[in-house]
């Protein structure tokens, strides 16, 4: 077997435990995957709906929380409101990534996820992250760019994490009740006013970081935009907001805090109102600096962290011809001759780490994040139980990236002399546990083909016992990149 089978289950796949799993044609295998990502796994998963009308109840816990019941502080109160969600959104992921058939369209999935980041960072998306994933970013992986721009901006978790909440028009309908308000109250009376304004940071992320991008933090090298873009189009965004009572959880628009007027955006003028966020939507996905952007990032995940010059333009011609059809721009991708050379470059993150060590030892979950005893005893059920705390503990928190950028896709923010220990401790704990009955040989030689070098093998074959060999496969370069 010819080492593009081992390509195409690691670099675009999550691993496999034998490249049998990769049939003869590995291009065609990628090909056959690309479509909508499979449903998500799980039991207590919430609809968008359900999820925002629960934290839409987080008002009745902040009530509980300043008297809290005996033996509870008032973070206790808050927090077990949304700890069986987000454990059941995490365990989903997790679960979903371990048991698919189709790795590539799952490791897109976690791309998209991270490009449209909404994160625990920010207490105001608590029980928001997984019904995020699941409607904005999962049936969309393989339709066009723009469908999956709109659903990531409008929905309640991306509303909610970049502060749209709080935006209001200087001169909207509420603004002048406000002001108005302001001006009948007897000068002597200590009445607080309520602060209102634009909030940019939807509209910034979205410009920066979702479509044109930005060259050293400098935006206007990229898709030329300047403030008074980012400042006008906050201003479409107005009235994007989610309801804060149960019964309205799910109110869009609300023109009463929407900017009256027209907005100019990168040189072309919107009219007022709702469509116009739409609009705007609609020509910053088919702009040349946005085809550019999704080609370097795509380029970067599945070939190397400064992504070939060639492939990043051949990527974005196949993003503009196809006006943004995600499935043309794979295509291109997988025909890409870049895209296959033997050697693995990029490293795995915590999460691929962990995910593809349980997917090569063939251990699988069931839905209730339970190991199944395929290939293993039960002796390896706490470490699979407890994944998402390993995936913390190596330094990629489940649902938390750091900011908004999301988490890196370099290899040198991953190699710390700190991260590589943590990588090596859990491997050894892995290995202690299961490796008396996996042969690391014979999974090294399946697993890994043509990849694994000479001396990995050596060093495997020569080790001293079962966990030992099994460590050592888990902590090699071949394992660790892809």
């Amino acid at each position: 077997m010819n080492h593009t089978a081992a390509v195409a289950a690691h670099r675009f796949g999550l691993a496999e435990p034998t490249l049998v799993a990769v049939p003869g044609d590995p291009q065609a295998w990628l090909l056959a995957q690309i479509g909508p990502a499979d449903a998500a796994r799980g039991e207590g998963l919430l609809t968008t709906d359900q999820a925002v009308a629960h934290v839409a109840a987080e008002a009745e816990n902040r009530r509980l929380a300043k008297n809290p019941p005996p033996g509870m502080t008032a973070e206790q109160v808050l927090a077990s409101h949304y700890r069986e969600v987000i454990a059941a959104d995490v365990r989903s992921r997790f679960n979903t990534a371990a048991q698919t058939q189709r790795p590539f369209a799952e490791r897109l999935t976690w791309f998209w996820a991270n490009h449209f980041t909404v994160s625990l960072a920010k207490g105001s998306v608590r029980g928001l992250v997984g019904a995020f994933e699941r409607d904005a970013i999962r049936p969309h992986i393989a339709g066009s760019f723009e469908q999956m721009l709109v659903a990531a901006t409008t929905h309640p978790a991306m509303l909610r994490y970049l502060d749209n909440n709080q935006s209001a028009g200087p001169n909207s309908p509420l603004a002048q009740r406000v002001a108005r308000r302001a001006q009948n109250l007897n000068a002597d009376m200590q009445v607080p006013r309520r602060s209102l304004g634009l909030n940019e940071n939807l509209a910034r992320e979205v410009l920066e970081l979702h479509t044109l991008g930005a060259v050293n933090g400098r935006a206007d090298q990229t898709g030329g935009y300047r403030q008074a873009d980012v400042t006008a189009f906050a201003a479409v965004l107005t009235g994007w907001r989610v309801g804060q009572q149960q019964t309205d959880a799910l109110s869009r628009f609300d023109p009463a805090w929407h900017e009256p007027g027209r907005k100019t955006v990168l040189g072309k003028t919107y009219e007022a109102g709702p469509d116009a966020l739409r609009a705007v939507l609609h020509d910053l996905a088919e702009h040349p600096a946005t085809a550019r952007f999704i080609a370097t990032k795509l380029a970067r995940h599945f070939i190397a962290d400064e992504p070939p010059p060639a492939v990043v333009e051949r990527l974005s011609a196949a993003y503009l011809r196809s006006r943004g059809q995600l499935g043309e721009v794979y295509r291109e991708l997988i025909r890409s001759p870049e895209a296959w050379a033997a050697q693995a470059v990029k490293l795995k993150t915590p999460e691929e780490f962990v995910v593809s060590t349980v997917r090569v030892l063939g251990l699988g979950t069931r839905a209730d994040g339970r190991a199944t005893d395929r290939t293993t005893d039960r002796t390896s059920m706490p470490l699979l139980n407890n994944a998402s705390g390993a995936i913390n503990t190596l330094g990629q928190r489940p649902q938390g990236a750091p900011s908004p950028a999301g988490w890196s896709d370099k290899a040198d923010d991953w190699l710390g002399p700190e991260a590589v220990w943590q990588r090596m401790e859990w491997a050894t704990r892995v290995a202690d546990r299961v490796g008396h009955v996996v042969d690391a040989r014979a999974l090294a030689a399946a697993s890994l083909g043509p990849q694994l070098s000479e001396a990995t093998r050596l060093q495997i074959e020569r080790a001293a016992d079962g966990p030992q060999a099994l460590a050592l496969l888990l902590m090699s370069p071949e394992f660790q990149r892809r």
